[in-house]
């Protein structure tokens, strides 16, 4: 696949019944495609990728001042080998943000996912980023919620379907990522589904996203000022199949090249369970269900949903703070049901 084939979406074109058309296909038998017109500038997106390059060339003790493993809620910097997918090592470098929340206190807490909600770590030694990313944050939830309500429309229901499961403001998470040269091919990051609603992909000039396409893997080359939108898997559960969430990877660039990006991903709030949308009947006869994985099945409560992700995603942040006595009860009773021990062996014993 090259940018000519995979579908190109503007945003203003959504207005008339061609858009919502051209939108229902490609979320519906690609779930990739890329978004234009949709209100960040190009000029923008390149002030964030320096952004995110500056970042990178910290200092290595300064980036630690603010590692995940200081954060019960899984934000903050990973250095690289950090993060696991697909039970690998991904070979990049990242830092995480979320939404900006005060933390429950341990006596609060009814469900293992609440223990995601938390505070932000933002480097002191670099001022400028916190309110950087804020901004962007702000920006890229409010072309998720607009788009969001474009897919319902598509769908044949109503715009603010999905509006309840918001409430005032989306579950938002984001990273910074640096894929670092490598001397031969690997997983940058390995074959993985988002578990939101959507997710919003900036990427610089270096490609290395893949998308599965049938029995092969299909390049999402960079086109200047679009950004890359995947069909997550909360979506996926809403339309009963017909949306498809679709299996990506990055791999490493070699040559000296490094890759620069920007994840964004917009779901439910944590504390929300997933609808089925009632389809009209010729879309419902094409729903065949959500695609099933007995290692890794998706749960219609997005905290639950969201937070297995993590567990497994970030294994030494699990041991360090989902290992105690009251955590290691609420996660057997949220997770007893699943086939799968492999979120954390020590925390389900």
């Amino acid at each position: 696949m090259n940018a000519a084939t995979l579908p190109i979406i503007s945003m203003t074109s959504l207005e008339s019944a061609a858009g919502l058309a051209a939108l229902r296909e490609a979320a519906s038998e690609v779930g990739f495609f890329y978004l234009t017109d949709h209100g960040l500038s190009e000029a923008a997106q390149q002030r964030y990728l320096a952004l995110t390059r500056t970042f990178f060339q910290l200092p290595t003790a300064v980036k630690q001042t603010i590692d995940m493993i200081h954060s019960p809620h899984f934000r903050g910097y990973n250095a690289l080998g950090s993060e696991m997918t697909a039970g690998r090592l991904d070979a990049r470098e990242q830092f995480d943000w979320m939404n900006e929340e005060l933390a429950l206190a341990p006596d609060q807490l009814r469900s293992p996912w609440q223990k995601l909600i938390g505070p932000n770590l933002w480097p002191s030694a670099m001022p400028s980023l916190k309110p950087a990313l804020t901004q962007l944050q702000q920006t890229m939830s409010h072309i998720t919620v607009n788009l969001l309500q474009k897919l319902c429309l598509a769908l044949g229901v109503t715009s603010n379907a999905l509006d309840h499961t918001l409430g005032s403001q989306p579950y938002t998470h984001a990273k910074l990522i640096r894929y670092p040269a490598q001397q031969a091919q690997q997983q940058g990051v390995g074959a993985h589904k988002d578990p939101g609603y959507l997710t919003l992909v900036l990427q610089d000039a270096q490609s290395g996203l893949k998308v599965e396409r049938g029995n092969e893997w299909v390049n999402v080359a960079p086109i200047p000022g679009a950004l890359v939108v995947n069909i997550g898997e909360l979506l996926e559960l809403a339309s009963n199949g017909f949306l498809k969430a679709t299996n990506h990877k990055v791999e490493s660039p070699t040559g000296g090249i490094e890759r620069y990006s920007i994840a964004f991903f917009m779901a439910a709030q944590l504390s929300a369970t997933v609808p089925v949308l009632p389809l009209p009947s010729h879309l419902k006869a094409r729903a065949l269900g959500p695609s099933t994985d007995p290692n890794n099945p998706l749960l219609t409560d997005v905290g639950n949903n969201v937070l297995k992700g993590r567990l497994r995603s970030h294994p030494q942040v699990t041991r360090k703070h989902y290992c105690d006595d009251q955590l290691r009860h609420l996660l057997a009773k949220s997770f007893a049901h699943l086939p799968t021990n492999e979120i954390c062996n020590e925390c389900l014993a």
